[in-house]
């Protein structure tokens, strides 16, 4: 059984990334590749790329200093935010439970509709969600994002500011072993919302291979982006690959390249 923070450990523990003071840190295989930072240069941007391939047990990152800066996590926090509405009865299921557009005009035009969790997801409805996390309240928002270690877990800001603009910060390393215990089913809540969270991520299939993931995009709510995430997991097969992404996307035709090049990564490292 894989420690449930095999990857901020094993990359600490390989000197890709500053020692986090964590324990029980497994034996593994890691390493640096820095020809998948080449894919960043050549689209005009700069990022970072971190996979764990989970049946090989190795970590693969393209630098050795970008994968471990925090950023506020933007729509990414999706998934935890999903999570605990689930788990708290703000929805008490994804495809029945609605959330009734409020008539104001917002420039991204699937937010302008009612929405499910589901649909709100697909969609990365910034209000959708900014309304589940006011339901959940700062309270039982602050036991969740502490019980998941998720990030920094600072959550100030406002509760439905927090993952946008306010003081929450995650790094990629830190969103694979987020998402590789989401992906495990071993996060300390029910089993039932953590299949729920995973059958409603967003899927993009290439070839044989299944690619499960959410986006996020920094500035997205105001029309100002500035930096995009990719983060979850392929599925080629039996074999498992969790990755995070983030890249500068100052420039709107930046914005759909954060699949397109999380596809060359992957394909890169043998996961798709």
């Amino acid at each position: 059984m894989i420690h449930r923070r095999h990857a901020l450990g094993l990359l600490a523990a390989a000197g890709l990334l500053p020692a986090r003071g964590l324990a029980t840190i497994a034996t593994q295989r890691s390493e640096i590749r820095e020809a998948l930072a080449k894919h960043f240069l050549d689209d005009g941007t700069v990022g970072t790329f971190v996979g764990y391939k989970v049946d090989d047990y190795l970590i693969i990152a393209s630098d050795k200093n970008r994968s471990g800066e925090a950023n506020l996590p933007a729509s990414t926090f999706k998934i935890p935010n999903s999570l605990i509405a689930l788990e708290t009865g703000v929805v008490e299921d994804p495809d029945k439970d609605v959330f009734k557009w409020d008539g104001v005009t917002r420039p991204i035009e699937a937010w302008n509709k009612d929405h499910t969790l589901r649909s709100a997801i697909a969609a990365s409805a910034v209000p959708v969600y900014q309304e589940i996390a006011r339901r959940i309240g700062q309270e039982r928002m602050q036991k969740y994002v502490d019980l998941f270690d998720y990030g920094n877990r600072d959550i100030g800001g406002g509760i439905d500011q927090f993952w946008l603009t306010g003081a929450l910060r995650i790094d990629p390393v830190q969103q694979v072993d987020f998402v590789d215990r989401l992906r495990r089913g071993v996060l300390p809540i029910s089993k039932r919302s953590q299949e729920l969270v995973r059958d409603i991520l967003p899927v993009t299939k290439v070839g044989d291979a299944v690619i499960r993931a959410k986006s996020g995009l920094l500035g997205a709510e105001r029309g100002q982006p500035s930096l995009g995430w990719m983060v979850g997991w392929a599925e080629k097969g039996s074999a498992h690959t969790v990755f995070a992404l983030n890249m500068d996307c100052p420039d709107p035709r930046l914005v759909p390249e954060r699949m397109v090049l999380t596809q060359a990564c992957l394909k890169d490292i043998g996961a798709i």
